[in-house]
């Protein structure tokens, strides 16, 4: 993508890599950057920065907060959030609640990184968070431990407390959340913006490329489980990132970069030295003082004499890693250890990328080029299966529709209705268009209450039948779904007109691509309604036929590697 004129959200943009792409970016004349910070100081210091080093016409503009939470709590910190115990209600509610009809509209609506995109409408978003320490580092371990001990509590209300603030700590849901919101918003449209042309994700293997003997972890565990959960959390990140690619319209471009090496650095210098943004006391403990080892290693009391002075020396700061005295960063730089990756390196493999390059860096061409597809083998194999399977229903005077145990219920509804027009029209499409959406309804109702072995299969694996008046449900003891459109066998006209609505598209496509091939029977088109061997459309029925062009062209589920 043409760089020069473009919007770019930079997420993570206050960071060491952020400030290098959002550098490198400025070269090429974007009409607007936008940094986004946790913290509005950091992005507003930062924005300044670029702003003094942008070309003439180029905006630089600051937003901040946390992009996974709603915007009213996008400058709360996580504990304050946690604290609160309506404020979890929402978070919970915003995690875990399906993302369909007005609860998804909710959702998109007060989602912090969908406002910004909706406000700022970017071109392209360069992602810097390192989304899989943000999740990871809420330590499900500790939360764990903690929720077991507070079960022997005789408090009920301490119970439910504890059990939503471990719920809000779990990775999974809040991976899955942000990459289903992120499917949203690259669908985002209007009418002077085309939406998110390339997302491109800067990632982390959690371990600076060490293996499971990596020597830096967070206790004597080593690797430790929470430095483990992170790796695993930015492998998942990384598959969903795959899905998304794979995702229509493929238009959009999804990409990520996955540093295996510590990243530095961004300054080095004497001064303070903070751990977790404060600042190091200093304290003294001289031999005659000295503990008794059984006191010492208490868990509680008050040890060392503050000195009132603060911890002062020459560092290299890493960014997310923190500061590093100069041993520790030549011990953790050395040969054979993480060694380490600059940020300019990243930033300019992230320019090549969005610019169309093949820099061979993209994790998520490598999935796409080394991962099993379908095969010529499988292909031929499925004929067989399939004839197979079609002997042993004539074999045992069944026809094998739908079971329900795939799922979702709407494949089983789908089959099921395509499999009683089937019947109500001798196998026939013709026949099926020439009937009225009344007479099919009327028909596929009389077969449903004259077949009782087909009713008692349709609504025994929880598909229940509406009658063709749309008042009353034919049902067993389980339903799968509480509306028609999602999994009920719909005997409605007007869902019989849809049918018939369908049944015309197919015929008028089939037909066409027929014409355009000028009867040369090419390697055009896949004619799945074409009769092999006269070359003419189709007429029988087959439920998995229409089913798979329903779920391919009507629901857009198309394969895009195909």
């Amino acid at each position: 993508m043409e760089i020069q004129g473009k919007n770019f959200l930079i997420l993570g943009g206050a960071g060491q890599v952020g400030k290098a792409v959002s550098r490198q970016l400025l070269a090429h004349r974007p009409a607007h950057l936008i940094i986004a910070s946790i913290d509005q100081a950091s992005a507003e210091e930062t924005a300044a920065m670029l702003a003094q080093e942008a070309p003439d016409g180029v905006r630089v503009s600051a937003c901040w907060g946390n992009i996974f939470v709603r915007w009213e709590y996008k400058d709360l910190r996580w504990e304050e959030m946690l604290a609160d115990g309506e404020i979890r209600k929402w978070l919970l509610a915003d995690l875990l609640d399906p993302m369909v009809g007005d609860r998804k509209e909710d959702i998109l609506e007060n989602n912090t990184l969908a406002r910004f995109v909706r406000q700022y409408e970017p071109d392209g978003i360069i992602d810097c968070i390192n989304t899989a320490t943000a999740f990871a580092y809420q330590n499900i371990y500790a939360s764990s431990r903690e929720l077991l001990e507070t079960m022997q509590h005789p408090d009920p209300a301490i119970h439910l407390e504890m059990a939503e603030k471990h719920v809000l700590r779990t990775y999974i849901p809040h991976l899955v959340r942000h990459i289903q919101i992120l499917n949203e918003v690259m669908k985002f449209e209007s009418a002077h913006w085309n939406g998110v042309r390339v997302y491109l994700k800067v990632g982390t293997s959690g371990t600076g490329g060490m293996g499971l003997n990596i020597p830096y972890t967070h206790g004597e565990e080593k690797p430790s489980s929470m430095l483990l959960s992170k790796s695993a959390l930015a492998g998942a990140h990384s598959l969903l990132m795959f899905l998304l690619a794979r995702t229509p319209p493929t238009r959009k471009v999804v990409k990520e970069i996955k540093p295996t090496a510590a990243i530095g650095w961004a300054q080095i210098g004497y001064g303070p030295i903070k751990r977790r943004g404060r600042p190091i006391e200093l304290y003294d403990c001289p031999p005659d003082e000295a503990y008794p080892l059984e006191e010492a290693l208490a868990d509680e009391g008050a040890f060392g004499q503050p000195t009132g002075g603060l911890l002062e020396n020459v560092y290299v700061d890493t960014g997310e890693n923190g500061l590093f005295a100069l041993q520790e960063f030549s011990t953790i730089t050395s040969l054979n250890q993480m060694e380490f990756v600059t940020p300019e390196e990243i930033a300019h493999y992230i320019i090549m990328e969005i610019q169309g390059g093949n820099t061979g860096f993209d994790i998520i061409s490598a999935l796409d080029q080394s991962v099993l597809g379908p095969t010529y083998r499988a292909g031929i194999l499925r004929e067989g299966a399939l004839a197979r399977m079609r002997h042993l229903e004539q074999e045992h005077d069944v026809e094998s529709i739908a079971f329900e145990i795939l799922g979702p219920p709407r494949l089983s509804k789908l089959l099921y209705e395509a499999y009683l027009l089937k019947l109500v029209s001798g196998d026939s499409m013709t026949r099926a268009l020439a009937m009225s959406p009344d007479e099919l309804a009327d028909a596929a109702y009389d077969r449903i209450a004259s077949d009782a072995r087909l009713r008692s299969h349709v609504i025994s694996i929880g598909i229940p039948i509406l009658t063709p008046d749309g008042e009353k449900l034919l049902r067993g003891p389980e339903i799968k779904a509480d509306n028609a459109e999602d999994g009920w066998v719909d005997l409605t006209p007007v869902n019989m007109a849809h049918w018939q609505a369908r049944i015309r598209r197919i015929r008028a496509t089939t037909e066409a691509q027929l014409r355009a091939d000028g009867g040369q029977y090419s390697s055009r088109y896949y004619r799945v309604f074409v009769d092999p061997a006269t070359g003419n459309v189709k007429d029988h029925i087959v439920p998995g036929d229409l089913a798979g062009w329903i779920f391919t062209y009507e629901e857009g589920g198309i394969r895009v590697k195909s």
